[in-house]
Protein backbone atom coordinates (compact mmCIF):
# COMPACT_ATOMS: atom_id res chain seq x y z
CA UNK A 1 0.00 0.00 0.00
CA UNK A 2 1.68 3.11 -1.23
CA UNK A 3 2.14 5.45 1.90
CA UNK A 4 0.38 9.15 1.66
CA UNK A 5 2.42 11.89 1.24
CA UNK A 6 1.30 15.27 3.58
CA UNK A 7 2.16 18.37 2.33
CA UNK A 8 2.14 21.67 4.05
CA UNK A 9 -0.41 23.58 2.47
CA UNK A 10 0.84 28.11 3.54
CA UNK A 11 -1.93 29.66 4.30
CA UNK A 12 -1.69 32.43 2.00
CA UNK A 13 -2.87 35.98 2.82
CA UNK A 14 -5.19 37.33 -0.09
CA UNK A 15 -5.58 40.12 1.18
CA UNK A 16 -2.17 41.84 1.16
CA UNK A 17 -3.46 44.08 -2.48
CA UNK A 18 -5.55 46.12 0.00
CA UNK A 19 -2.46 47.36 2.04
CA UNK A 20 -0.82 48.56 -0.99
CA UNK A 21 -3.64 50.00 -2.57
CA UNK A 22 -4.46 52.52 0.32
CA UNK A 23 -0.52 53.44 0.81
CA UNK A 24 -1.64 54.34 -3.24
CA UNK A 25 -4.89 56.23 -2.20
CA UNK A 26 -3.50 57.95 0.26
CA UNK A 27 -0.17 59.18 -1.73
CA UNK A 28 -3.11 60.18 -4.51
CA UNK A 29 -4.56 62.08 -1.54
CA UNK A 30 -1.98 64.00 -0.58
CA UNK A 31 -0.49 64.85 -3.77
CA UNK A 32 -4.08 66.61 -5.03
CA UNK A 33 -3.98 68.34 -1.13
CA UNK A 34 -0.66 70.07 -2.36
CA UNK A 35 -2.17 70.57 -5.75
CA UNK A 36 -4.75 72.70 -3.53
CA UNK A 37 -2.57 74.33 -1.45
CA UNK A 38 -0.20 76.25 -3.92
CA UNK A 39 -3.24 78.70 -4.73
CA UNK A 40 -2.96 79.52 -1.03
CA UNK A 41 -1.12 83.09 -0.39
CA UNK A 42 -0.84 82.95 3.69
CA UNK A 43 2.69 81.50 4.48
CA UNK A 44 0.45 80.59 7.77
CA UNK A 45 -1.28 78.19 5.84
CA UNK A 46 1.07 76.47 4.80
CA UNK A 47 2.48 75.58 8.30
CA UNK A 48 -0.97 73.94 8.66
CA UNK A 49 -0.86 71.94 5.59
CA UNK A 50 2.73 70.89 6.49
CA UNK A 51 1.09 69.74 10.14
CA UNK A 52 -1.98 68.17 8.37
CA UNK A 53 0.56 66.22 5.98
CA UNK A 54 2.10 64.77 9.09
CA UNK A 55 -0.97 63.89 10.87
CA UNK A 56 -2.33 61.66 8.19
CA UNK A 57 1.09 60.15 7.72
CA UNK A 58 1.33 59.99 11.68
CA UNK A 59 3.86 63.42 12.76
CA UNK A 60 3.75 65.30 14.63
CA UNK A 61 0.66 67.66 15.21
CA UNK A 62 -1.79 64.47 15.78
CA UNK A 63 -2.63 65.25 19.16
CA UNK A 64 -3.60 68.73 18.20
CA UNK A 65 -5.84 67.97 15.33
CA UNK A 66 -9.08 67.82 17.12
CA UNK A 67 -8.59 71.15 18.71
CA UNK A 68 -7.95 72.86 15.69
CA UNK A 69 -9.95 74.44 12.58
CA UNK A 70 -8.48 75.53 9.61
CA UNK A 71 -9.96 78.03 6.82
CA UNK A 72 -7.99 77.61 3.60
CA UNK A 73 -8.74 80.22 1.29
CA UNK A 74 -7.82 79.66 -2.22
CA UNK A 75 -6.63 82.96 -4.36
CA UNK A 76 -6.61 82.99 -7.71
CA UNK A 77 -3.11 83.63 -9.78
CA UNK A 78 -4.53 87.17 -11.39
CA UNK A 79 -5.31 88.01 -7.38
CA UNK A 80 -1.72 87.47 -6.38
CA UNK A 81 0.35 88.86 -9.23
CA UNK A 82 -2.27 91.83 -8.67
CA UNK A 83 -1.01 92.29 -5.04
CA UNK A 84 2.53 91.81 -5.52
CA UNK A 85 2.27 94.82 -8.31
CA UNK A 86 0.51 97.00 -6.04
CA UNK A 87 3.17 96.23 -3.19
CA UNK A 88 5.73 97.34 -5.62
CA UNK A 89 3.77 100.11 -6.28
CA UNK A 90 3.48 101.26 -2.86
CA UNK A 91 7.13 100.99 -2.40
CA UNK A 92 7.93 102.70 -5.47
CA UNK A 93 6.07 105.93 -4.28
CA UNK A 94 7.39 105.36 -0.64
CA UNK A 95 11.01 105.75 -2.69
CA UNK A 96 9.68 108.69 -5.24
CA UNK A 97 8.38 110.70 -2.37
CA UNK A 98 11.72 110.87 -0.33
CA UNK A 99 14.24 111.67 -3.18
CA UNK A 100 10.80 114.34 -3.58
CA UNK A 101 11.84 115.72 0.44
CA UNK A 102 15.46 115.50 -0.52
CA UNK A 103 15.09 117.88 -3.76
CA UNK A 104 13.08 120.52 -1.98
CA UNK A 105 15.35 120.61 0.68
CA UNK A 106 18.48 121.10 -0.96
CA UNK A 107 16.84 123.69 -2.88
CA UNK A 108 14.81 124.90 -0.47
CA UNK A 109 16.69 128.57 -0.92
CA UNK A 110 15.41 128.59 -4.76
CA UNK A 111 12.02 126.82 -4.07
CA UNK A 112 11.00 129.95 -1.50
CA UNK A 113 12.24 132.26 -3.95
CA UNK A 114 9.46 130.54 -6.73
CA UNK A 115 12.06 129.96 -9.18
CA UNK A 116 12.04 126.19 -8.64
CA UNK A 117 9.01 124.27 -7.63
CA UNK A 118 8.79 119.91 -6.32
CA UNK A 119 5.84 118.01 -6.91
CA UNK A 120 4.59 114.53 -7.12
CA UNK A 121 2.33 112.92 -9.26
CA UNK A 122 1.26 109.34 -10.46
CA UNK A 123 3.72 110.18 -13.40
CA UNK A 124 6.40 110.88 -10.78
CA UNK A 125 8.49 113.60 -9.35
CA UNK A 126 8.72 116.90 -11.17
CA UNK A 127 11.40 119.49 -10.64
CA UNK A 128 9.99 122.62 -12.34
CA UNK A 129 12.86 124.87 -13.03
CA UNK A 130 12.02 128.88 -14.19
CA UNK A 131 14.11 129.26 -17.08
CA UNK A 132 15.68 132.75 -15.77
CA UNK A 133 17.42 130.42 -12.63
CA UNK A 134 18.72 128.66 -15.52
CA UNK A 135 19.80 130.70 -18.94
CA UNK A 136 20.05 134.24 -20.33
CA UNK A 137 17.19 135.20 -21.99
CA UNK A 138 16.92 133.50 -25.77
CA UNK A 139 20.67 131.31 -24.40
CA UNK A 140 20.63 127.69 -24.15
CA UNK A 141 23.94 128.01 -22.45
CA UNK A 142 23.96 127.09 -18.13
CA UNK A 143 24.61 129.74 -16.32
CA UNK A 144 27.65 128.90 -13.67
CA UNK A 145 25.87 129.31 -10.79
CA UNK A 146 22.66 127.02 -12.58
CA UNK A 147 25.75 124.66 -13.52
CA UNK A 148 26.81 124.36 -9.83
CA UNK A 149 23.18 123.73 -9.08
CA UNK A 150 22.50 121.07 -11.72
CA UNK A 151 24.98 119.38 -10.02
CA UNK A 152 23.87 119.17 -6.69
CA UNK A 153 20.70 117.82 -8.39
CA UNK A 154 22.40 115.47 -10.40
CA UNK A 155 24.43 114.27 -7.45
CA UNK A 156 21.42 112.96 -5.72
CA UNK A 157 19.83 111.40 -8.88
CA UNK A 158 22.46 109.14 -9.88
CA UNK A 159 22.18 107.02 -7.25
CA UNK A 160 18.62 106.35 -8.20
CA UNK A 161 17.28 103.84 -10.82
CA UNK A 162 13.94 105.53 -12.19
CA UNK A 163 13.89 107.30 -15.91
CA UNK A 164 14.46 111.12 -16.03
CA UNK A 165 12.65 113.26 -18.58
CA UNK A 166 13.62 116.82 -18.95
CA UNK A 167 11.24 118.92 -20.78
CA UNK A 168 12.08 122.71 -22.22
CA UNK A 169 8.92 124.96 -22.67
CA UNK A 170 8.63 128.33 -23.74
CA UNK A 171 6.74 131.44 -24.27
CA UNK A 172 4.52 132.20 -27.16
CA UNK A 173 6.71 135.10 -28.37
CA UNK A 174 8.71 134.56 -31.34
CA UNK A 175 12.61 134.10 -30.88
CA UNK A 176 14.35 137.12 -32.53
CA UNK A 177 17.78 135.08 -32.26
CA UNK A 178 19.90 134.29 -35.77
CA UNK A 179 21.14 130.89 -33.32
CA UNK A 180 17.45 129.99 -33.11
CA UNK A 181 14.67 128.90 -35.91
CA UNK A 182 11.89 128.97 -33.68
CA UNK A 183 10.54 128.34 -29.97
CA UNK A 184 11.14 124.35 -30.67
CA UNK A 185 14.79 124.73 -31.39
CA UNK A 186 15.29 126.92 -28.46
CA UNK A 187 13.35 124.44 -26.12
CA UNK A 188 14.41 121.36 -27.39
CA UNK A 189 18.56 122.56 -27.12
CA UNK A 190 17.59 123.85 -23.44
CA UNK A 191 16.70 120.62 -22.12
CA UNK A 192 19.00 118.70 -24.45
CA UNK A 193 21.85 121.33 -22.39
CA UNK A 194 20.55 120.06 -18.89
CA UNK A 195 20.43 116.12 -20.05
CA UNK A 196 24.46 116.80 -21.51
CA UNK A 197 25.29 118.14 -18.07
CA UNK A 198 23.68 115.18 -15.60
CA UNK A 199 25.34 112.82 -18.23
CA UNK A 200 28.48 114.38 -17.41
CA UNK A 201 27.48 114.32 -13.63
CA UNK A 202 26.86 110.56 -13.49
CA UNK A 203 23.76 110.11 -14.31
CA UNK A 204 23.30 107.07 -16.57
CA UNK A 205 22.78 108.25 -20.53
CA UNK A 206 20.03 105.31 -20.91
CA UNK A 207 17.65 106.67 -18.13
CA UNK A 208 17.83 110.43 -19.79
CA UNK A 209 15.50 111.50 -22.47
CA UNK A 210 15.68 115.31 -23.39
CA UNK A 211 12.16 116.47 -24.80
CA UNK A 212 11.40 119.89 -27.05
CA UNK A 213 7.79 121.23 -26.06
CA UNK A 214 8.06 124.73 -27.55
CA UNK A 215 5.69 126.92 -26.84
CA UNK A 216 2.69 124.28 -26.06
CA UNK A 217 1.53 123.28 -22.76
CA UNK A 218 1.63 126.51 -21.14
CA UNK A 219 1.05 126.88 -16.97
CA UNK A 220 -0.40 130.56 -17.28
CA UNK A 221 -1.77 132.95 -19.51
CA UNK A 222 0.65 134.42 -22.13
CA UNK A 223 -1.07 137.63 -22.09
CA UNK A 224 1.45 139.07 -19.48
CA UNK A 225 4.80 139.31 -18.54
CA UNK A 226 4.63 137.48 -15.57
CA UNK A 227 2.65 134.53 -17.14
CA UNK A 228 5.22 134.63 -20.01
CA UNK A 229 8.01 134.30 -17.60
CA UNK A 230 6.14 130.69 -15.88
CA UNK A 231 5.79 129.30 -19.21
CA UNK A 232 9.63 129.52 -19.86
CA UNK A 233 10.88 126.81 -18.03
CA UNK A 234 12.52 123.22 -17.92
CA UNK A 235 10.76 120.48 -16.03
CA UNK A 236 13.11 117.38 -14.74
CA UNK A 237 10.93 114.60 -14.08
CA UNK A 238 11.54 111.60 -12.40
CA UNK A 239 9.60 108.99 -13.49
CA UNK A 240 7.44 106.34 -11.59
CA UNK A 241 8.57 102.92 -12.17
CA UNK A 242 5.19 102.38 -13.93
CA UNK A 243 6.32 105.39 -15.86
CA UNK A 244 10.11 104.43 -17.01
Amino acid sequence: MARRKKYEQDNENHERWLISYADFITLLFAFFVVMYAVSVVNIGKYTVLSEALGDAFGGRGAANKSNTMVEVEALPLSAILAHKRAEAAKRDRERLELLAQKLDSILKPLVNTGKMRVTQTARGVTLEINASALFDEGDATLTPTAQETLRTVADLLKADPHGIEVEGFTDNTPIGNPAFASNWELSAVRATTVVRLFAANGVAEERLAAVGRGANRPIASNDDPAGRARNRRVAVTILSGANS
